[in-house]
């Protein structure tokens, strides 16, 4: 058990350096006004024009950081800061979630492996924590049927485990799309691609820190397995 809150302690205290670096790398760029003048619909509209797509609708959802692309309603969802922004930080972000739109529609090959996941994904999210608590607590009478039991939960965790490392590449090659059109179409001149490069760095870091905290969970859970 102690294993198990150092992997949670460390991971957290990642997670919350990583977490507050990013929500100031975002505050410091979204006061840097962007050359092109655009807002960050403007920007999502034109990323998804010049790449052929056009029943994909630009809106606006309440929040701080809620940005995300929605592959069921084909919709870029931009928080409002990032959606009326006309900065940094509002160019790089919308260009990230419309390079997702751009994987759906290219059927980028991880994303559509992470999109099938999702169903098994939510019953092993729901389900996981308490099989392998139920695994742990019949192994004290029964160590063949909680073995079995503990086996089932950790494959229910895998799936989640195996979700956040899909979602890696997912995430970083929507980041080097954003960057690369950004660059190539002269939306952010050679300074403010840096910075575009920056905040997107740190944002995938989030999802790299999940992962690496999941995976190591994972191995933490199969040490059970080979306890007598």
């Amino acid at each position: 058990m102690a294993t198990y809150w150092i992997i949670f302690i460390v991971f957290m205290v990642l997670s919350l350096i990583v977490s507050q670096t990013l929500n100031a790398r975002i505050a410091k760029y979204s006061k840097v006004r962007i050359s092109s003048g655009l807002t960050g619909r403007e920007i999502a509209e034109k990323m998804l024009h010049d790449h052929g797509i056009y029943d994909v609708q630009v809106i606006s959802t309440p929040g701080t950081l809620t940005d995300h692309y929605n592959p069921e309603t084909k919709t870029v969802n931009l928080s409002q800061d990032i959606y009326s922004g006309v900065s940094i930080a509002s160019a790089a972000v919308a260009a990230h979630e419309c390079g997702h739109a751009v994987q759906h529609a290219t059927a980028y090959r991880w994303l559509t492996m992470r999109s099938k996941l999702v169903p098994m994904v939510q019953i092993g999210s729901k389900w996981s924590q308490w099989v392998l608590l139920a695994g742990l607590v019949i192994l004290t009478f029964s160590h063949f049927i909680g073995q079995w039991i503990l086996f089932i939960g950790i494959a229910l965790f895998a799936l989640t485990t195996l979700f956040s490392l899909i979602t890696l590449p997912v995430e970083y090659n929507a980041s080097a799309r954003a960057v690369a059109w950004l660059d190539s179409t002269g939306m952010t001149n050679g300074q403010e691609n840096d910075m575009a490069k920056d905040a997107l760095k740190w944002a995938a870091r989030t999802y790299l820190i999940a992962a690496l905290s999941s995976l190591a969970t994972l191995l933490y859970y199969l040490s059970f397995l080979d306890r007598n």
